[in-house]
């Protein structure tokens, strides 16, 4: 699946960019490597954002062989990293498609020239809706999914569908969620209700497979067993909607797994009996960056609760970091950065100092 690395590499950079040293003159992207930079030498003004190379190949190569063992795909969020470079590296390492959550990111996804596209989420909204249509009307051969979880919609985006003449079916994964989750059909009988109103709405839509989002199950009191729980139901609306004939022409999808339990997922997800291929997609963003303290633990528990994952050398590592530069000393053990949180943002656990460098002295 190339991308438009070209175009990618020509963008160009200037002070406006965060960590661009003032007098540096504009540069593109390829011409970055040749400027000698150090962040040792003070070249950079920090706070400044670091990807370490070796790591991001090694996470992205041991994720290759995780699907491969298991016989699943990935279609890793994209909104994870939104850099085109990143995807690249995960479509050279077997990446199915590249996940997103908004319009704007499947928007971005085509003009780097990405060619399947998986939104986890449903899409509303007149303009949202209009500028999907417009998005597929544009190339019929791009392969996009998205996600239903209601006949309301399902209905908009049938008429959506007829209005702008696409030339070919908006392909739609059913969602099942659960009692006090986010998304999704709050149980079985209302997923086949969405699922059969995107049957009848052949051609203008097309049933591809059912979805589901596990990760909110940690905070049941047994997570593993709420977790399998959901999991067979998502296998048996799958093969529910296989034997009324829902599906649609083309390989059946069944997607779950965020980035704590796709071990779980692939270990639970069952295909449904029939003729049609069967593809099974995780969805994992963060694996490929990493963080130094809660992806390290999920990971941990993975390594524990799937013991056959250690047998894929050398397993994730950290690969983001950020440098700062210590502005003030106040009082003995306390030091104060010159990061924020805009510098830092994050969804779960504070960050965490990994290491300093005292220049002219280490």
């Amino acid at each position: 699946m190339a991308m438009k690395f070209e175009m990618v590499q020509n963008s160009r950079l200037s002070k406006e960019i965060k960590g661009w040293p003032k007098n540096a003159e504009e540069k593109t992207l390829s011409e970055i490597s040749s400027q000698g930079w150090s962040l040792l030498n003070g070249d950079l003004p920090l706070p400044v954002a670091t990807l370490k190379q070796s790591v991001i190949e090694d996470n992205s190569n041991w994720m290759r062989l995780f699907t491969e063992k298991y016989g699943a795909r990935i279609s890793p969020h994209g909104k994870t990293t939104m850099a085109p470079q990143l995807f690249q590296r995960q479509l050279e390492d077997g990446a199915w498609a590249i996940t997103v959550a908004t319009v704007h990111q499947l928007r971005l996804c085509r003009h780097w020239g990405i060619r399947r596209v998986l939104m986890a989420n449903q899409v509303a909204g007149k303009q949202n809706m209009k500028e999907l249509c417009l998005e597929l009307a544009e190339d019929p051969e791009f392969d996009f999914y998205l996600l239903a979880d209601s006949t309301e919609n399902v209905d908009q985006l049938a008429e959506a569908a007829r209005k702008h003449l696409l030339k070919k079916p908006i392909q739609i994964l059913v969602e099942l969620g659960f009692p006090g989750g986010r998304t999704g059909c709050r149980n079985m009988e209302l997923a086949l209700e969405v699922a059969r109103r995107v049957q009848s709405n052949e051609p203008n839509l097309a049933l591809r497979g059912v979805e589901g989002y596990e990760a909110l199950l940690r905070a049941q009191p047994e997570p593993e067993k709420s977790i399998r729980d959901f999991l067979e139901d998502l296998s048996l609306l799958a093969q529910r909607c296989a034997e009324e004939g829902l599906f649609g022409e083309g390989a059946v999808i069944l997607s779950a797994g965020g980035s704590d339990f796709f071990d779980l997922v692939l270990d639970q997800l069952e295909a449904p009996s029939g003729k049609q291929e069967v593809i099974r997609v995780i969805r994992s963003g963060c694996y490929l960056t990493h963080d130094s303290l809660n992806y390290s633990r999920i990971f941990e528990k993975i390594r524990k609760r799937s013991p056959e994952v250690n047998q894929l050398p050398p397993g994730l590592m950290p690969a983001l970091q950020v440098w700062g530069a210590v502005q003030s000393l106040p009082e003995p053990g306390l030091a104060i950065v010159n990061v924020g949180k805009r510098d830092i943002s994050y969804d779960a656990e504070l960050p965490i100092p990994e290491m300093f460098f005292r220049p002219e002295k280490d």
